[in-house]
């Protein structure tokens, strides 16, 4: 009789004192109403892919844009997404490579986000992951980043005074033990396809119908880049930057290409592979993902590994017809400028290049650099 009294006051106790896994509706008492976010984005601008699995709410945005900013997410608390991509920089760092918490030095350079939420052919440099959801899980437990352990992490938001209610408003969970990594980084991804251009750049206004908007040069820049001589009248050479870069609105097509900054002579020869670690095809070594072109301006140091601090130095790499040799670069940096009549074209000119950096610097967007609702919220 007593070994039965004291199994049911054992059970009765468990039941009042829940072990810390087990959710007891801690988070009922706050009001979950989720109210659907609208992606502001220019009219002409197609609409930005949404998962079903992750629909866009204001919480969730909210939520996302706060982990995102918020140093939390790394081992010592001292470094967040936002270290590496800041608005000022079109959410780059302005450095060649990053550190992180440990001071390790990466490989390759922080990436600009601005228009990230279009991308659907891989993300990273290599594109070794599909989805804005697959890339925030990464930097948090990259021993060279943040260099931490998502469980840990986890935790950490578990216990924090003001997570567990945002996520409440943002995903509906009932208890602090319902957050999970999964459901983090999808706010994070939220976050992240609100950052689209506004629409105000120069070049939006001259695509707009602003036709008289470009000084001669810009207009030059524009025709070299987009080889429109034909459109325009002008008797300039195709600089190829379209062809890889694209022509469309995005100025960013996200294909994978071999641009040349490297001397090689085999595919083996490259220090960074690039997307063939990802594919395992040898001809894709070398190859990296072109970043969208707006806000160039603001996003220096240039290439994967931040070689090139100006666009000086860019057009100077591209106009020269690169380093290397088709294979080991795109065929397309060979054909820049004029025919010669000898199978061969002519490098740029130092007026060519001059002229396709005033145009490349009409991308340049300071609305969305300065758009508040993107900015630190701490």
């Amino acid at each position: 009789m007593t070994g039965l009294l004291g199994t049911v006051i054992l059970i009765d106790a468990c039941k009042e004192n829940p072990t810390p896994n087990e959710p007891d509706g801690d988070l009922l008492d706050i009001t979950y109403d989720p109210q659907p976010y609208t992606i502001i984005k220019p009219a002409n601008f197609p609409d930005v892919p949404v998962p079903d699995s992750n629909k866009m709410t204001v919480a969730g945005v909210q939520l996302g844009r706060r982990l995102f900013y918020d140093p939390i997410l790394s081992a010592d608390s001292t470094m967040s997404c936002a270290t590496c991509h800041l608005p000022k920089g079109s959410f780059s760092d302005n450095l060649a490579v990053s550190k992180g918490i440990d001071g390790i030095a990466g490989r390759r350079s922080a990436m600009p986000l601005l228009n990230v939420g279009y991308v659907t052919n891989g993300l990273f440099w290599d594109g070794r992951v599909q989805t804005l959801e697959q890339q925030a899980l990464r930097p948090v437990e990259d021993p060279i980043e943040m260099h931490a352990m998502w469980p840990n992490i986890i935790e950490k938001l578990k216990k924090h005074p003001t997570y567990p209610t945002l996520f409440r408003k943002a995903f509906g969970i009932e208890d602090r033990a319902e957050i999970t990594r999964d459901i983090a980084v999808k706010a994070i991804a939220q976050f992240e396809r609100i950052l689209i251009s506004s629409g105000a750049s120069k070049y939006d206004r001259f695509k707009a119908g602003e036709t008289t908007l470009f000084d001669d040069e810009e207009l030059d820049g524009f025709v070299l880049y987009a080889a429109e001589s034909t459109n325009y009248g002008l008797n300039l050479p195709d600089a190829q930057c379209s062809h890889c870069h694209g022509s469309d609105l995005l100025l960013g097509n996200h294909n994978y290409f071999s641009n040349g900054i490297d001397s090689v002579g085999t595919y083996n020869d490259y220090k960074d592979i690039g997307r063939g670690a990802v594919t395992l095809k040898q001809s894709d070594n070398g190859k990296f993902r072109t970043p969208s072109l707006r806000n160039i301006a603001l996003s220096a140091p240039y290439m994967h590994d931040g070689r090139f601090q100006t666009l000086e130095q860019v057009l100077e790499h591209y106009g020269n017809h690169g380093k290397s040799v088709f294979p080991y670069q795109d065929v397309l940096i060979q054909q820049a400028g004029f025919p010669t009549g000898n199978g061969q074209n002519a490098k740029l000119t130092a007026y060519h290049k001059k002229a396709i950096i005033r145009f490349l610097q009409t991308l340049t967007d300071t609305e969305f650099v300065n758009n508040p609702d993107i900015q630190n919220p701490f």
